[in-house]
């Protein structure tokens, strides 16, 4: 699907902040002043998600997993249903603290977790006690609550995509530490320079998190099937 002016426009990817609430590192993406509101200027907004499509669709190339992060209303059910449509982890409740810069801890609640579920298929959960039942439901209720969205995540991603990067400060600041690329959509009152593939667009409206997001998802998705192509030429080449 080909980004157009027209399509961001309708979504209000342009609307950016108040004037007064601006981050002055944004002033190369801003068309304008309109009513006190910052305008975007959506040809740089093309400019960088094409770039950021890219990116992520090298990572995807690599079979490596990219988490999307969206808590805020807004972006919790969007994030959600691209991530699930391809099959990538996200988090859309509170972000735990140490997910990324403590993965080995975060992977071992996440075992304890798929263990529980396969105790309920199994038919082991049946045989405890009322009271364990209930302990281990609850138990159970709460890492998936927190973590069962990341399920699929057996490795550090290979990117993060944030919905908003200063309602996402730990995750940003993790995914720094460690190195990891981050793509963001930065509204006017965020710093670009801490995102290495940002996304200037109106962060704060259901539309605008969903239109960009499905471009996201659909790179994502021609880097998975790309990928699988890859693999699949590899197999039948030895057979």
């Amino acid at each position: 699907m080909k980004i157009n002016t027209q399509d961001l426009l309708k979504a209000g990817v342009h609307f950016g902040h108040i004037a007064r609430k601006w981050n002055p590192n944004m002033r190369p993406f801003i068309f304008m002043k309109k009513g006190g509101i910052h305008i975007i200027d959506l040809s740089k907004t093309i400019f960088k998600l094409e770039q950021a499509c890219d990116g992520l669709k090298k990572i995807a190339i690599t079979g490596k997993k990219i988490l999307l992060v969206g808590t805020k209303a807004q972006a919790k059910e969007k994030v959600f249903f691209y991530a699930k449509s391809i099959n990538m982890p996200c988090v859309t409740e509170r972000w735990l603290g140490g997910l990324l810069t403590n993965f080995t801890t975060i992977r071992k609640s996440v075992k304890k977790m798929n263990n529980i579920e396969k105790m309920k298929k199994n038919g082991t959960f049946n045989t405890l006690s009322k009271k364990e039942r209930l302990l281990v439901n609850r138990l159970y209720e709460k890492l998936h609550k927190n973590l069962g969205s990341i399920s699929n995540m057996n490795h550090i991603p290979g990117g993060i995509f944030l919905v908003d990067p200063n309602k996402e400060k730990i995750a940003l600041t993790e995914a720094k530490k460690l190195k990891i690329p981050i793509f963001a959509m930065v509204d006017t009152n965020t710093n670009p320079n801490e995102i290495q593939y940002p996304i200037p667009s109106n962060d704060d409206s259901s539309k605008s998190i969903d239109i960009i997001l499905k471009f996201v998802a659909e790179s994502i998705q021609d880097g998975i099937l790309i990928s699988r192509n890859e693999r699949e030429e590899k197999t039948n080449k030895k057979s």
